[in-house]
């Protein structure tokens, strides 16, 4: 996944470019470039690592123009250097391409190329569909680039430049995001909304197949074949210090503490005034709908894979439908079972997942009706679902998911709820019960955040531990794959996740004097389960952290530290039990001095399988 953005104007370009790309590079931070016209030739400047190194690199000498494309660049073919960065052009120099994606066929059609004569600067797939502009150029930009799109396989996004035609960009898009904001006398192309959001508002939302040429003045969108298509604007409602850390050191610890808001705004809307019930006039389901589906699929990848292992005890305990929960990147090689009494559920934050959305298409294809749960409107997930519901997270910026999955939480516990009230599978007054405890989830959470010393103590005196183990049963289990994850991702300690009673199936052979054990013990249904696996790795000088309800009276006799989280019902634990996780992972990371928005090998959009 890569971040992309592109200006047409009357001011000069690079100013618009390094802003977009500082707000894009969430997106890929191996290299960055830019590609600007000054009049005569395209001036392209770029270099490997943070787009601070290229800022550095052009801060005497600013390539000057009105018409320019940026890249930020995680690396997929070619590793990251210089030569591997984009913009990548011909030989001529004529053209000049960025992209973010994958060339499927880019091995055979740069063997061809060669053939006849182009030389290749990097190992990129994307240099390929340079070298295509320069090869297949008939004197029509537009033209050349539809030739071109019916040579490549794959998926992308990719915004077009040429010396030829210098008063226009042509950007496309399959598979991948791409949006086109609408400024006065001046338009601008960008991966994510984050990167215009302080020029303008007003925004096409590009379509998969759809070619987009951007002129200063006008933005003319046709399909592949030619033909016009006529475009709604997107009015972005965002505030514009949504995007910005708003005071605090990092994005994450932002948007961790952002959560009771996010979860609120998420919920409101959803619940009927006097608690009864829940509402979602998005779908519209009802019991002749319901009752037939035999099975639902709920596929999802990393943090949102986690959520949906939540939703599952949720469906299942509420609306007692049978669910299997599926990593994304597995789904489809699998050969699942899956007709039209199937439901398939995605989960992605962004929307842009590659291989969820790959999941979504086979089991749309297979029969399955599809839902997709996801935080961004417009993304690629959302249109093709048959039917879609929004988290309201707002954005968020650190690749470390947090406010994202508080509000898939949410969002699988209402369906859950939803699908329970047409079911009629759990009584009125349960129903009530659990959304009287659900309105209390955002002030619970503010709560936990008010204090977190005690958690920046564990995290100082055990951050340099370069093992940790999570345990827990039922949905304490479930969280702490999430617990472990974010620890992992972000520290880069080694740590993993358990169901506690497997402890002594193999994993108790890890347990050594010391190391740290955080046992999560939320699940009032296996409490004394709990306990007893707690009781196992004390037993081999495990230190044990343990993660309870207020009203637990018994956990400290068996642990050596206790965080306490509000006491609500177990299963609306999970929101409440893995913010201190979150705050953990967090303050270990900065104890070990890592980049906590921007861990190594990662990036916030999975785009490329």
């Amino acid at each position: 996944m890569c971040g992309i953005v592109g200006y047409v104007g009357a001011a000069q370009a690079t100013p618009f470019l390094i802003e977009g790309l500082t707000k894009l590079e969430y997106r890929g931070y191996d290299s960055a470039g830019i590609a600007v016209f000054d009049g005569e030739k395209i001036n392209v400047e770029k270099s490997v690592g943070r787009l601070n190194a290229l800022e550095e690199k052009i801060k005497n000498n600013l390539p000057t123009g009105t018409v320019g494309i940026g890249h930020t660049r995680w690396a997929t073919h070619g590793r990251p250097s210089d030569r591997n960065s984009h913009p990548h052009t011909d030989c001529t120099g004529d053209f000049v391409v960025v992209h973010n994606g994958i060339i499927e066929n880019y091995l055979h059609l740069k063997e061809d190329l060669i053939e006849k004569g182009h030389v290749f600067t990097s190992e990129t797939d994307t240099e390929v569909v340079a070298h295509l502009m320069e090869e297949l150029y008939d004197g029509n930009f537009e033209e050349t680039v539809r030739k071109v799109l019916k040579k490549i396989e794959g998926s992308y996004s990719l915004v077009f430049m040429s010396r030829r035609d210098p008063d226009r960009l042509i950007c496309t898009k399959q598979d991948n995001p791409l949006v086109i904001g609408l400024g006065e006398g001046e338009n601008f192309i960008a991966s994510d909304i984050p990167a215009i959001i302080a020029r303008t508002r007003k925004t096409y939302i590009v379509s998969d197949g759809e070619i987009a040429v951007v002129k200063s003045d006008s933005v003319w969108i046709t399909n592949r074949e030619g033909v016009p298509i006529t475009k709604k604007v997107f009015e972005v409602n965002w505030d514009a210090e949504a995007a910005e850390k708003g005071g605090y050191e990092h994005f994450m610890i932002k948007e961790i503490y952002e959560q009771s808001k996010a979860v609120r705004e998420t919920m409101s809307a959803r619940i009927a005034k006097d608690d009864s019930a829940i509402v979602m006039d998005e779908l519209k389901w009802n019991k002749e709908f319901l009752n037939s589906i035999r099975k639902i699929f709920i596929v999802a990848c990393g943090t949102a894979y986690h959520a949906g292992f939540v939703g599952k005890y949720y469906i299942e305990k509420l609306a007692r439908i049978p669910v299997e929960v599926d990593i994304a990147s597995e789904f489809r090689y699998r050969s699942p079972i899956i007709d039209d009494r199937t439901l398939t559920i995605v989960i992605s934050q962004s929307g842009e997942t590659s291989d969820t959305l790959a999941a979504l298409k086979e089991a749309k294809r297979l029969g399955s009706k599809t839902l997709a749960v996801t935080n961004v409107v417009g993304s690629s997930i959302a249109r093709e679902a048959d039917q879609v519901v929004y988290t309201w997270a707002g954005p968020e910026i650190a690749v470390a998911s947090t406010k994202a999955y508080t509000t898939q939480l949410i969002m699988m516990f209402m369906l859950s709820l939803y699908m329970s009230e047409i079911k009629k599978t759990i009584e009125k007054d349960y129903t009530k019960h659990l959304i009287g405890a659900l309105r209390q989830v955002p002030s619970q959470i503010h709560e936990i955040l008010e204090d977190v010393e005690p958690i920046k103590t564990f995290a100082q005196k055990y951050g340099f531990n370069e093992d940790v183990f999570f345990i827990g049963r039922s949905l304490d289990y479930a969280v702490a794959l999430e617990g472990s994850l974010k620890l992992k991702e972000i520290s880069y300690i080694h740590a993993e996740a358990y169901a506690a009673g497997e402890l002594k199936h193999g994993t108790l052979a890890l347990i050594i004097e010391g190391v740290p054990v955080i046992a999560l013990a939320t699940q009032e249904s296996v409490y004394e389960k709990t306990l007893s696996n707690i009781k196992e790795v004390k037993a081999r000088d495990a230190v044990v952290i343990g993660i309870a309800l207020a009203n637990d009276d018994q956990i400290e006799k068996y642990v050596d530290h206790i965080i306490k989280v509000p006491t609500t019902d177990e299963l609306l634990a999970p929101l409440l039990a893995v913010v201190p996780l979150q705050l953990l992972a967090y303050y270990a990371a900065i104890t070990r001095g890592c980049d906590v928005d921007k861990p190594r090998n990662l990036a916030k959009s999975v785009t490329v399988e």
